[in-house]
């Protein structure tokens, strides 16, 4: 009897065996979110694994987005150029291109650091930009181009050799031009430019070097024997400190006054706000020991005519400090 009932007290464990076993397999076979979550449904399990796909497929989704967008846009150009619309091309038609010359001399590469040259790429990328877009361009020069400016174009900006609508020289702007046409913008220039002749061509020194070379550009020029001026900015405008103008403000205020023939509004639509631009008369109204000295070396009863005695002086900076603190702006580099 033993016998026989011994099987039976065995089987009952053999069998929670078999099903505990099996129970461990199916539990294996679900996925779990985490070592302590419930095993997921076929439902669950399906929604997890949309989610990774579309997780996986993100950037391939922006790629088509962007593709589309470039379509559209391709298709679009092609409608508005089979179009009498084009905004594009009636612009152009409409530009009237001056005869005048405007020339940015870099023959001061030797005096600039890397730093100096690269802000002077910068200017000549923005020239060259506003000249393109402007309904009255200018011939645009740019001469003595080699040294450490021509390598740093090369390296950061190849494309400048594709650039249209400019004349890129490596001989100096006096081999190019004749004298009696060339007039050098210089602030320590006697002369004040009233109007623009567009049968000359107006030379912008392309120097940045934080006024360290006072009077080098009109020193080149009398050397030359070229003519040379000033632009008349002392005539229309005062500012909170002595700023001497970037290359590109020269050049677009040219631009500008090519466009308007008005000074003022050339000289208040270039220059930056931050420089507390004010028209020049306001100025003098505000105060008058404006009428006797305009600190920066301008005087203001010989008409903008430029004063001898260093702006930078002890002398100078007391007369700032008894008058108003508001002083001029050299209209090129220097």
């Amino acid at each position: 009897m033993s016998s026989e009932m011994l099987p039976a007290s065995i089987e009952p464990p053999n069998v929670e065996k078999k099903l505990g076993a099996s129970d461990s397999e199916e539990e294996r076979q679900k996925p779990r979110v985490d070592a302590g979550a419930e095993p997921m449904s076929k439902r669950q399990l399906k929604k997890l694994l949309k989610q990774k796909q579309w997780e996986e497929q993100r950037e391939q989704r922006k790629e088509k987005r962007k593709e589309k967008r470039k379509r559209k846009k391709l298709a679009r150009r092609q409608l508005e150029s089979n179009s009498d619309g084009n905004d594009r091309k009636r612009t152009r038609r409409d530009v009237t291109r001056s005869s005048l010359r405007l020339i940015i001399d870099c023959s001061f590469d030797d005096l600039m650091v890397l730093k100096d040259i690269k802000k002077l790429h910068k200017q000549i990328q923005r020239c060259y930009a506003e000249n393109r877009r402007a309904p009255h361009p200018v011939q645009f020069y740019l001469t003595s181009h080699g040294g450490q400016l021509k390598k740093n174009m090369d390296e950061n900006d190849q494309g400048w050799v594709n650039w249209k609508d400019i004349h890129i020289k490596s001989e100096h702007y006096s081999e190019l031009i004749k004298k009696e046409d060339l007039v050098y913008l210089t602030s320590d220039s006697p002369n004040v430019l009233k109007d623009l002749d567009e049968s000359k061509a107006y030379v912008i020194g392309g120097l940045v070097d934080h006024n360290h070379h006072k009077g080098i550009t009109f020193k080149q020029a009398s050397s030359y024997g070229i003519e040379h001026a000033q632009l008349p900015l002392a005539d229309f405008v005062k500012m909170n400190s002595r700023k001497v103008l970037a290359v590109n403000h020269v050049f677009e205020i040219i631009l500008e006054f090519l466009e308007t023939r008005d000074w003022q509004e050339a000289f208040f639509t270039i220059l930056p706000q931050r420089k507390g631009a004010v028209p020049a008369h306001k100025a003098c109204e505000s105060s008058p020991q404006d009428h006797q000295s305009l600190p920066g070396g301008w005087d203001s009863a010989s008409e903008g005519e430029h004063c001898r005695d260093d702006p930078d002086s002890p002398q100078k900076e007391e007369q700032g400090q008894q008058s108003s603190p508001v002083s001029a702006v050299s209209p090129v580099p220097q």
